[in-house]
C-alpha cells in the first residue's frame, strides 16, 4: 500500500501565465513566471504562496469555476512622461494563473490573504475526504478500522 497522500491538485495549468507573458522576456531571452508559486500540504489543508510584488490588493481577483481556481492581478506600468529607459525588466499589466483542483477540497472555505507582496491561499480538505475511524463491534469486543489514506492499519480496543 502506498504511503503517499492523495493529491487533489491534478495539475497546475500555466496556460494563462504563458499567454499573458508571451512578450515579457528577461535579459537572457527566457520568459519567467510573473506569478511564481510555492504549493504544499500542511495537515488538512493545502497552502499556495504566490508572489505578486507591486500589485494593488484591490486589483486581485480570485474565482473558482468548474474546479478551476483563477488568480488575476494587475501591476500598473510606471507613469513617466520624459523617461529614457535604460533597462525595463519589471513586467506590468494584467497577469493570471490557474490551478485545476481535484475532488476532496472544500472550495467554499478557501481563504486568501495578501501581505508583503505575497498572496497566500489556504484550501482546506473537505470533511468527506478526511480519513476517519469506524468502530466495529463483535462478540463483546470492538476494533477500530482506519478508513482513508495512509497505512496505519487497524487498532484493537476492548469494549466495556
Amino acid at each position: 500500500m502506498s504511503t503517499t497522500p492523495h493529491d487533489p491538485f491534478r495539475s497546475l495549468d500555466r496556460t494563462f501565465d504563458r499567454l499573458f507573458n508571451e512578450g515579457l522576456r528577461g535579459p537572457s531571452g527566457a520568459a519567467g513566471s510573473v506569478m511564481p508559486m510555492d504549493l504544499y500540504r500542511s495537515g488538512e489543508r493545502f497552502v499556495a504562496h504566490i508572489d505578486l510584488p507591486g500589485v494593488d490588493p484591490e486589483s486581485i481577483a480570485i474565482d473558482v469555476e468548474d474546479r478551476t481556481l483563477t488568480v488575476r492581478a494587475e501591476r500598473p506600468a510606471p507613469e513617466t512622461e520624459d523617461a529614457q529607459w535604460l533597462s525595463r525588466e519589471r513586467p506590468s499589466g494584467t497577469f493570471a494563473r490557474q490551478l485545476s483542483l481535484g475532488r476532496g477540497l472544500a472550495l467554499d472555505r478557501i481563504e486568501a490573504d495578501y501581505r508583503d507582496g505575497v498572496l497566500t491561499l489556504t484550501i482546506p480538505v473537505a470533511e468527506e475526504a478526511k480519513p476517519r475511524r469506524i468502530s466495529v463491534s463483535h462478540g463483546g469486543s470492538s476494533r477500530e478500522i482506519e478508513s482513508g489514506h495512509g497505512d496505519e492499519g487497524t487498532r484493537t480496543a476492548e469494549s466495556a
